[in-house]
């Protein structure tokens, strides 16, 4: 009994000495869902581990509390889910399930982030990604939520996610597109009849801008149904003695209709046609 009560005794020194000379050999990082945001989430979690009241990485593994990383990740709510084990080979393998931003809201001195289902992400400067970036003016009566389907829709396709830098929310009602193209913006109304006005205003680039020029307009609307309204920068060059028809200016004879003539038009475009207002 003596004896094997000392060798009990000796094999539980022996395992903390082994036990003790192994150590955390490095940490590996996870993502897990979205390889789009891989690099801005291992950056980010980097920086959080930055701040870890313990040193991991040679940390003997009898002391590594995989629970209490995980819980000190799970602080910020950018997370969907964090997962730690510790791999054979010693090292500590973090997982990641990150929530997924697709626009971030300026309203005031606040800034943050919105996930697809219109949940709230702290705007955290180690993981930032680059979304449509959307100000304004927000209420009870009036959420960021509101104008999600737009911001899906701007960032889905091909020629407004390349157009657009920013979105402005004056109301549901006028959503306001602000171009990389210096010069104007764009009024798409609410978010009805999304694919009608987007094929307005491509038609209305494609077939006025050229010979109007980017700086002819300092507006643009397409909010009102089979019409593209334009508002000229100049004032200047309104003629008071033009006569007014319908709301269309005479020199819409000079324009070609968004129903999509390419050749300029010497009729006035009668009800029910795409047509081409400009406002002063």
């Amino acid at each position: 009994m003596t004896l094997l009560i000392g060798y009990a005794a000796g094999i539980a020194v022996w395992a903390n000495q082994v036990a003790s000379k192994h150590v955390c050999t490095g940490i590996t990082i996870e993502v897990v869902g979205n390889a789009a945001m891989d690099s801005v989430v291992r950056h980010g979690v980097q920086e959080e581990l930055r701040h870890y009241p313990y040193k991991l990485v040679g940390m003997p593994l009898h002391g590594l509390n995989t629970a209490d990383v995980e819980r000190y990740l799970s602080r910020s709510n950018n997370f969907e889910s964090v997962n730690c084990m510790v791999s054979s080979r010693g090292q500590l393998i973090i997982r990641i399930e990150p929530l997924v931003p697709v626009m971030r809201v300026f309203y005031g001195d606040n800034s943050y982030y919105i996930n697809r289902a219109g949940k709230h992400i702290v705007s955290n400067a180690e993981f930032y990604s680059e979304v449509p970036v959307v100000t304004g003016r927000f209420s009870r009566g009036f959420s960021p939520e509101e104008i999600l389907p737009f911001v899906n829709y701007v960032k889905k396709d091909p020629m407004l996610s390349e157009l657009v830098s920013m979105i402005n929310a004056e109301s549901r009602n006028n959503l306001i597109l602000i171009p990389r193209i210096r010069g104007h913006v764009v009024n798409f109304g609410d978010t009805t009849r999304l694919d009608e006005k987007k094929r307005m205003l491509a038609m209305f680039y494609r077939n006025v801008m050229p010979y109007k020029g980017w700086e002819e307009y300092d507006t643009i609307s397409v909010k009102y149904r089979g019409q593209v309204v334009a508002t000229r920068r100049d004032k200047s060059k309104l003629n008071h003695a033009e006569e007014y028809e319908e709301e269309v200016d005479l020199e819409e004879a000079t324009l070609p209709t968004v129903a999509g003539a390419e050749q300029a038009s010497d009729t006035k475009p009668t009800a029910g046609n795409d047509t081409i207002k400009h406002t002063h």
